[in-house]
Formats: C-alpha cells, structure tokens, sequence
C-alpha cells in the first residue's frame, strides 16, 4: 500500500508540485500560505458575526484628518478602482494584448478579470456584511462590504497588468511594480478615508486578489513554459 502511494506521489504528483514550486518560488508560496491563513481567520470572524475593534477605531481616526482638498483626492483615487474604470483600462488592455497578438496573455487576462468579479460578488452575497455608518459619506455603495471589491479588483487587474508590462520591459520592472504598488494602497486608503468599508474588507479583498493574481500569473507562467517546450 505505501509503495503504490509513493509511487503515485513521484508520478503524478511530485512534477506538478515541483513545477508549482518552481514557477512561484519558495517565498511566493509561503507568502500565499500565510495571507490564505489572514484571510481565513478574518472571514470566520466575519461568519461569526465578531465586530474588530481596531476597524471602527482606525476608521474614526483617519476620518479626523478629513477636509476638502483630500475629500477631492480620495475621490478621484477611489474612481481608478470603480467598475466604470476598470471597464475601459481591462478594454484597452484587452485590445492592446489583441493587436500585440499576444494571445495567451489575452485568454489569462480575461480570465483573471472574469474570476475577480466571481469571487467578489460571490464572496460579497455570501458573507453579506453591512457597511460602516461611522459619518455621513460622500458616496453611497449599496453592496455589501466584505471584502472590498476596490481592493480586490485593483489588486488583480492593476496587479497582472504591471506583470504583463515587467515582461516586456524588464529594465524598468522596479518602477512599474512601485507605481502599481502605490495605485493599488492608494485606491485602498480612499475606501477607509471615504468611510464605505472597514479595514479588515480591505486586507481581505487585498488578500484574496493576491492569490487570484498569483494562481492567474502561476498559470501564465506553466502556459508560456509549455508554449515554449513544444517550439523547440
């Protein structure tokens, strides 16, 4: 019995767990392990109906920092992650990566914009927590609030595409990771700023869209990999 285990383990299952490895990285995969875990206490507290006390305290004092020039610039930030927005960057992207005929980016690249809408809207139904009525509020959001769909779609969309361009500009991928970075914080600032979600939405919707990004990325990889093989 033990021998026939092992012997499955080496054929089937150890390539695939070693080109995973490979593809991600040691680091990578622990990083993921470890947000997975986040995200997993997080959303059970959330089940539980547990109320966190630092997201009704971060929220109040971030809020006393609050006047009419930075209402603006929270405004605008928060519109580079509102679906209007995000419609017309996938749309260039999806008709940049078109007309570059690059076309397993566009197949990985559509599924990773439809999966982000999947997990967010199902995750939003699912766990169907209220939104934070701490003032009155310069918008109104009418979903639910875990996680934040800002925060997930940002990370996700914004995320591959800084991949994408790393890819095909490698001498300034630093740049192009930072300025991706500091969009993605930025969106996820103006949601707490703007009082329509809690902290522990956005460290969830950062959380989940990280691990889509990197199963979207890792699948990109093993696809580029294969592509490659059969060339040569």
């Amino acid at each position: 019995m033990i021998q026939k285990i092992t012997t499955f383990w080496l054929r089937h299952i150890h390539p695939r767990l070693a080109s995973l490895i490979a593809t991600i990285g040691v680091v990578g995969l622990t990083a993921c392990l470890l947000i997975l875990f986040v995200v997993a206490k997080l959303a059970e507290e959330v089940l539980e109906k547990e109320a966190f006390a630092f997201d009704t305290f971060f929220l109040l004092w971030l809020h006393q920092f609050a006047n009419p020039s930075i209402d603006n610039l929270m405004l605008f930030i928060t519109n580079l992650g509102n679906p209007r927005t995000v419609v017309v960057v996938a749309g260039v992207t999806l008709g940049t990566l078109l007309w570059r005929r690059y076309r397993v980016e566009t197949y990985i690249f559509v599924l990773t914009c439809l999966g982000a809408l999947v997990l967010n809207t199902g995750l939003k139904l699912f766990f169907s927590k209220p939104r934070p009525q701490l003032w009155k509020l310069l918008i109104s959001e009418k979903s639910f609030s875990f996680p934040s769909g800002h925060a997930l779609g940002s990370m996700v969309m914004y995320g591959f595409i800084a991949y994408i361009l790393t890819t095909h500009y490698p001498k300034i991928s630093q740049i192009i990771y930072i300025l991706a970075v500091i969009l993605i914080a930025a969106i996820g600032i103006s949601r707490l700023y703007l009082g329509v979600h809690w902290p522990t939405d956005v460290i969830a919707g950062y959380g989940v869209g990280f691990l889509w990004l990197m199963i979207c990325i890792t699948m990109l990889k093993l696809q580029k990999l294969r592509q490659g093989q059969l060339l040569e």
